[in-house]
């Protein structure tokens, strides 16, 4: 074997190695995560995004409520306010009226 041919050789023998040794570390992790095991710093994340979830869902529930609350609010005031330009228009028509019959 030549020179070049053992350092071919080699360079695959340890590139081979180091993607069995990535592989090994892909598949421990995944069966360590699937397992639920880890370490406190990754439960206490884990709580700690379970409680911002809880928080903006309370939160979205909180705005939703408040959006239906100013929606009622604003058809009974456009609902005011057409009865109030209602009268108006009646107030208006009949001091046209009015002064019509007064003589103007």
């Amino acid at each position: 074997m030549s020179r070049d041919e053992f350092v071919a050789a080699a360079t695959a023998a340890l590139f081979g190695a180091f993607c069995l040794g990535w592989f090994a570390s892909w598949v421990s992790r995944k069966f360590i995560r699937a397992s639920g095991t880890g370490t406190p710093e990754e439960h206490r994340l884990a709580e700690e995004l379970r409680e911002a979830v809880e928080e903006r869902d309370s939160a979205v529930s909180r705005l939703e409520t408040r959006e239906a609350e100013l929606t009622s609010q604003l058809g009974q005031t456009q609902a005011e306010l057409e009865a109030a330009m209602d009268g108006l228009q009646q107030a208006r028509s009949e001091n046209e009226e009015l002064r019509r019959r007064n003589g103007g």
